[in-house]
């Protein structure tokens, strides 16, 4: 294929993009295939001489299509999406079509000029002092991988990329049980160990890490010879939407120097509404917050937002300069590669510059809003319901509920099978999780072409499948 004949796939491509969500009720949320459905329908080997774009796009619709789950679909109630704005593709399109590299400053200097724009306007948007400089991770996953290793770095007097773990004092991190797995892979990756994450007991409806226990483990550490390095805060967890007391968690780690970093990767996005930044007072005092635009507020994957109140100890830890890296005769300018893991960098601010002009903040707040109330209904529908309990009340747009209907003896078994038998109706598409052991079901609003009707549409579906289940 030519750049001369780009044009009209690429009208097709277009064409197919506004079809695609024009029709996207009509098909089922999550994927029907069986494993194996598309393997099998894939040539096993690589063909030898270039095949006309006409037959590779049928490929796409026949073959691949009927194996994609639908993220973008109006009841997609599980995990949280990675919602994609028509102004934020757009922008993705012009970013594929430029594929810059933009690890340095001279390496493409307006996409790091606008990434220092940009995220001091969502700092701005969230309600955060000025004292925050952010980055644009590839994931929250890398954004408290960052964090952990200069919590590492930092306990350890800048020493640990250096000389190594060996032979040093045991490092130790807190956090409680509801916060994200990447939790526990940054532990694994910067060799602090499994066993060396502290699991802090949770109280209260919001589920949040005790700061009195938390206290404790850290004085027992440090009493057996231990270094308390950092603490990991959870605001929105994954699971039910478990909320840390920042303020009583920061006031802890001052007391003993600790880093904290707060994981608000997905209810971060909430903090552009000034009504809901109540729940994570004390976060302008944390040293790194990360959060997701993409799982509400429509800057498509991937992308993390990473606010940094040192960038100086960021990049103490992760910088790494050879000479083919240096940018000579040039003052003051940010290598944004210099505060991440990976040293390739997507141009990622545009298409959070094109959200953030194309909707206003006012937009972006107004879809949280519904999406909160809309939740917060149908949690109130279900718990007016026969038969259905409701396990943790909505944190934001996200509550569990469990199906209890008299004469059942395995909840875990029967909640389960209604999860599955919903998600193979195909109408919506629902997830699982496990409240104090126990199977409960997830439930969160957050596409942003999600209507009430189709919330409501939702509770049809969950009650009439559950009425049909043998007990």
């Amino acid at each position: 294929m030519k750049w001369d004949e780009f044009g009209p796939w690429g009208h097709r491509a277009a064409d197919w993009a506004v079809d695609y969500h024009r029709n996207i009720r009509d098909l089922p949320v999550r994927a029907q295939t069986q494993p194996g459905d598309i393997l099998n329908a894939l040539p096993l080997s690589p063909p030898e001489h270039a095949e006309p774009l006409e037959d590779m796009f049928n490929d796409f619709e026949t073959i691949i299509m009927p194996g994609m789950t639908h993220w973008q679909h109006p009841k997609f109630f599980a995990y949280f999406p990675t919602n994609a704005t028509p102004a934020s593709v757009l922008a993705e399109y012009l970013v594929t079509n430029l594929t810059a590299q933009c690890m340095l400053w001279q390496t493409s200097p307006a996409a790091t000029e606008l990434e220092t724009r940009v995220l001091d306007w969502l700092r701005q948007g969230m309600g955060l002092p000025k004292g925050f400089h952010g980055v644009i991770q590839d994931s929250a996953s890398g954004a408290t991988l960052a964090a952990v290793m200069t919590m590492r770095e930092r306990a350890l007097n800048w020493r640990g990329n250096k000389d190594g773990l060996a032979g040093q004092k045991t490092l130790r991190i807190y956090a409680s049980s509801e916060v994200h797995t990447s939790i526990d892979r940054a532990i694994w990756i910067t060799g602090i160990g499994e066993s060396n994450l502290v699991r802090i007991p949770i109280q209260g409806p919001n589920r949040a890490m005790d700061p009195v226990a938390l206290e404790a483990a850290i004085r027992a550490d440090i009493a057996a010879g231990m270094v308390p390095a950092g603490v990991i805060a959870c605001v929105g967890g994954t699971g039910t939407g478990a909320t840390d007391d920042i303020a009583a968690v920061s006031k802890v780690a001052k007391t003993h120097d600790l880093y904290l970093h707060v994981d608000a990767a997905w209810a971060g996005n909430a903090m552009v509404c000034p009504e809901f930044r109540d729940i994570w007072a004390g976060a302008e005092d944390a040293d790194s917050i990360v959060f997701n635009p993409y799982k509400w507020i429509g800057g498509q994957f991937d992308g993390s937002v990473h606010f940094i109140r040192s960038p100086e100890d960021l990049t103490r830890t992760l910088a790494i300069q050879p000479e083919y890296l240096k940018t000579h005769g040039k003052d003051g300018v940010i290598n944004y590669s210099e505060w991440s893991v990976p040293l390739g960098r997507r141009f990622r601010a545009l298409k959070l510059w094109f959200l953030i002009r194309a909707y206003g903040l006012e937009g972006l707040r107004k879809h949280i809003r519904d999406n909160v109330k809309w939740s917060q209904d149908l949690c109130a529908r279900l718990a007016d319901t026969s038969n259905f309990q409701i396990v943790t009340q909505p944190m934001w747009s996200l509550f569990t509920f469990r199906y209890a209907p008299a004469g059942a003896t395995d909840l875990d078994e029967l909640n389960q099978r209604l999860v599955d038998t919903i998600n193979d109706d195909g109408r919506i598409y629902i997830t699982q999780t496990r409240v104090d052991g126990d199977l409960a079901i997830r439930f969160q609003v957050g596409q942003t072409e999600t209507t009430e009707q189709d919330v409501k549409d939702a509770y049809d579906v969950i009650i009439e499948i559950a009425k049909g289940l043998p007990v």
